[in-house]
């Protein structure tokens, strides 16, 4: 046993040692060159790795019409986008680059809805903003830290622990406050939330325990966390998105607040809520297929 958990630390160390020195390695790089090497790695590589095969069958399943050339360009573009947004996560303290007063012509992020960002920002009420492993999905939080919006997000954290504190250091560079998944994850949102402070959390992600939700025509487990906190708190619940519009260059797009239903029945409040915000990450993804993470057994 104690032989099994020496080997098990030795591997975490070396793992976290290989990602540290890539992540280096790429920080030296213009960022544009970082960006373009990693997606040109990854989409020449990442289709023939195994996990590809689930997302060739998740394409297919929502795709039925699209011919099998189709689905293997979507999935050529999730493997690019994949391997930008990991090649762009040691610059993510560089890529923001949206003034007070909006985007700068030529800037990498470009947005018509500044307005609606600081509506949410200033409204006095505390808000969730959702989002999926969509295009650049790291920039948002940064976004909302550099315009006075302080945001605790909720993440996952690698199981690799040394991993996991290097990822950290490098998010809180530019980032709000981090809260892990799970239980405590919850009770630390619920806090984050009585003290008026705003939510990120991303949706997208399959929860054995969650509601079953149509999600492309078919049943998709949902964690419910986000209506539950959201109808306790009278929060403001707003859909972000961050499309890759070439390169390091990126569109963000932030939606109108959802209406919270409030028939008096808390179960079907929180699974309208939660069937609300699934379409509309849906609607995103049906516009840029190429640009989720197909590859996560969303279904199951």
């Amino acid at each position: 046993m104690e032989l099994h958990g020496l080997r098990k630390r030795l591997s975490y160390g070396f793992q976290a040692a290989l990602l540290g020195v890539t992540l280096a390695l790429l920080r030296a790089l213009p960022l544009d060159w970082a960006s373009g090497l990693g997606g040109f790695v990854a989409r020449h590589i990442g289709p023939w790795v195994p996990v590809s095969r689930v997302g060739r069958r998740n394409l297919r399943a929502a795709f039925p019409d699209k011919s099998n050339a189709e689905i293997e360009r979507i999935l050529a573009g999730v493997w690019d986008n994949l391997g930008r947004v990991f090649a762009e996560y040691p610059h993510l303290d560089r890529i923001w680059d949206v003034g007070p007063e909006g985007p700068q012509p030529g800037g990498r992020i470009q947005t018509d809805d500044m307005e609606r960002f600081r509506e949410l920002r200033d409204s006095g009420k505390p808000g969730i903003f959702f989002t999926a492993h969509c295009g650049n999905w790291e920039l948002l939080p940064i976004g909302a830290e550099r315009h006075g919006l302080k945001v605790a997000v909720v993440y996952r954290a690698p199981n690799n622990p040394y991993a996991a504190e290097l990822v950290q250091k490098i998010r809180q560079r530019s980032m709000g406050r981090l809260l892990p998944t799970g239980m405590l994850g919850t009770r630390a949102a619920a806090e984050a939330l009585d003290k008026g402070e705003h939510l990120g959390i991303l949706v997208d992600q399959y929860y054995g325990r969650g509601l079953d939700l149509p999600f492309f025509g078919r049943p998709a487990r949902t964690a419910p966390a986000l209506a539950k906190l959201a109808l306790r708190y009278d929060s403001r619940v707003a859909g972000a998105f961050v499309e890759r519009l070439g390169g390091a260059r990126f569109h963000l797009r932030i939606m109108p607040p959802l209406e919270l239903p409030r028939t008096g029945d808390t179960e079907a409040d929180e699974r309208a809520l939660m069937t609300q915000v699934t379409r509309q990450v849906e609607d995103w993804v049906r516009a840029h297929p190429e640009q989720w993470l197909w590859l996560h057994r969303r279904w199951r």
